[in-house]
């Protein structure tokens, strides 16, 4: 069992959490305390280094997060740093073919189920500690989920040649950019965005597959109904905009009211 099927047994699906865009341990310890249940975070368009990544894995874990790191490509390089960080989450974006899919799994998986190299003091094998390195390398290989995310036309018209790559456990759905390459840039609530979700969702669950998506407050019903099985509903960044947003208009709201008061005194 991987550790976001332990999750949903522990939690129940969906699984709600919170991606951080910024190395900001306050706000994943926020997001905690608030009863978020999962961190995602972003190393595909930020700027995070793995050792503020690896940072991050450490302090959600610490609250009893979920932790999803997202890479930017399959490559070697990329997929073993990212895995050595210890997340329980490792995703793909734009994984738009089995052949780029089936890369990241051989960078990702142990001997025999892959090519990943031997490090054996990483926080993924929790440093050598618990005892042979072979183990807990075997653990990781049943324990990491892997997932791939379709955000493309062509990935969802692939998607059941995505699910039947071996070692894939997941489909993440990418609302935005499958809103652009479906016409509809930014229209991540249109017809046609929903209707390639739920063909994704439904083809992913007769795979045997989880599920999980990004998306805005306004869509969240529309995932919840579909059965998502991990949901991430609020960023770091999204977050002090609409803090920001909503105290800003209810101290212009306060001003407005007050200052007729204030020229008629």
């Amino acid at each position: 069992m991987n550790r976001l099927e332990q999750a949903i047994a522990t939690h129940g699906a969906p699984i709600l959490g919170a991606a951080s865009y910024m190395y900001s341990p306050e706000f994943l310890e926020i997001a905690a305390l608030m009863g978020y249940k999962a961190a995602w975070i972003e190393m595909e368009h930020t700027f995070l280094t793995y050792a503020q990544a690896a940072d991050l894995c450490r302090i959600a874990s610490g609250f009893g997060m979920l932790t999803m790191l997202r890479v930017p490509d399959a490559q070697r390089a990329t997929v073993l740093k990212a895995a050595e960080c210890g997340p329980d989450i490792l995703d793909l974006p734009m994984a738009n073919s089995p052949e780029l899919c089936a890369e990241f799994v051989r960078n990702a998986r142990f001997p025999p189920d892959g090519a990943r190299g031997f490090f054996g003091v990483s926080r993924a094998v929790k440093f050598g500690v618990p005892g042979p390195v072979a183990g807990e390398q075997q653990k990781l290989n049943r324990e990491l989920c892997l997932m791939v995310q379709v955000e493309t036309r062509e990935a969802v018209e692939r998607v059941d040649d995505l699910c039947r790559v071996p070692g894939i456990d997941a489909i993440f759905l990418g609302p935005s950019d499958l809103s652009a390459d479906l016409g509809v840039p930014g229209q991540t609530g249109h017809d046609r965005v929903f209707e390639a979700a739920a063909h994704t969702i439904a083809a992913a669950r007769a795979h045997g597959k989880l599920t999980a998506a990004g998306v805005a407050p306004q869509d969240i019903p529309f995932w919840v109904q579909q059965g998502i099985d991990l949901l991430f509903c609020i960023n770091d960044l999204a977050a002090m905009k609409i803090g920001a947003a909503h105290t800003l208009a209810a101290a212009r709201e306060a001003v407005s009211r007050v200052a007729p008061q204030r020229s008629s005194s």
